[in-house]
């Protein structure tokens, strides 16, 4: 089963940065050390977990000077590792073109920096349909959509469906994906409403997990922390512990390392951790 998985939706404000953090954070409390990987040029994973002051030192060398990824993986606090995003990503699109050396070079790029290791890998994607996220998409074969709890969200993901069904021609497979309900308020009839109509509309496919709304999971970024090393007994916390253990279970995602590599969990304090190797 595949280890890396792409987090992505074309609409902003869903929640995908918040799942990469939290996913990655419920991993490493398994003595896991995940990669980490922020391909939003927003760069709003980097800033929480681990912020690079130039280009040089994020992804964007790694597609402008081909610099190895293994060279830019940084350690994070709770154990994982990150490969960072600086606002020079955006300049990919217009520098390289769309063809399929740039679109594949992503996963060549993890095959070589992961190599004989079995690593569970997340990708934070941009939310724009350009060679970045398609890069995450033909680096991973399988995609995580977050929607959150309103109209525009669900209209969006309906956009979304048609946009992976037209993918699937050009890789010549299906993309797998599941639908993750976010910003979820159970005393709004909207959330209901959605989530019956998102059920209806995408069936199995749609996590049974909830992401509810939760002060502990708005706070926690700003002060550079997971929601497990903020408020590890909030329902943000076991609301993203049941997503983890729904992915794993269903046979969607594999999170098992093959290596030695185990995360060495650090405070919330904004410093870095180290992963390490034993």
């Amino acid at each position: 089963m595949p280890t890396r998985l792409a987090i992505f939706n074309q609409k902003g404000g869903v929640g995908k940065t918040t799942t990469v953090l939290n996913l990655g954070a419920a991993l490493a409390r398994r003595g896991l050390a995940p990669l980490m990987v922020d391909l939003d040029p927003q760069a709003h994973l980097s800033s929480i977990l681990h912020p690079v002051g130039s280009g040089a030192e994020s992804l964007f060398a790694f597609y402008s000077d081909s610099r190895p990824l293994a060279d830019l993986m940084l350690p994070v606090g709770f154990g994982a590792q990150l490969l960072p995003a600086h606002p020079e990503l955006l300049k990919v699109d217009t520098l390289f073109g769309k063809g399929p050396d740039i679109l594949n070079l992503l996963r060549q790029g993890l095959d070589a920096a992961l190599a004989g290791v079995r690593r569970p890998v997340l990708i934070d994607c941009c939310p724009m349909l350009g060679v970045l996220s398609l890069s995450s998409i033909f680096a991973t074969g399988r995609v995580l959509i977050p929607i959150s709890a309103d109209f525009l969200a669900l209209k969006g993901a309906l956009q979304l469906e048609n946009t992976l069904r037209a993918l699937e021609h050009v890789v010549k497979k299906r993309i797998e994906r599941r639908y993750l309900l976010t910003r979820f308020d159970t005393r709004r009839r909207m959330s209901h409403e959605i989530a019956a109509q998102l059920a209806e509309r995408f069936g199995a496919e749609l996590c049974e997990a909830r992401i509810a709304e939760s002060v502990g999971l708005a706070e926690s970024p700003s002060l550079g922390c997971d929601i497990y090393r903020h408020a590890p007994q909030s329902r943000g916390a076991k609301d993203y512990e049941q997503l983890l253990e729904e992915l794993v279970s269903s046979g969607f995602w594999e999170v098992e390392e093959s290596s030695g590599v185990r995360a060495a969990i650090g405070d919330c304090s904004g410093s870095e951790g180290q992963a390490a190797i034993s």
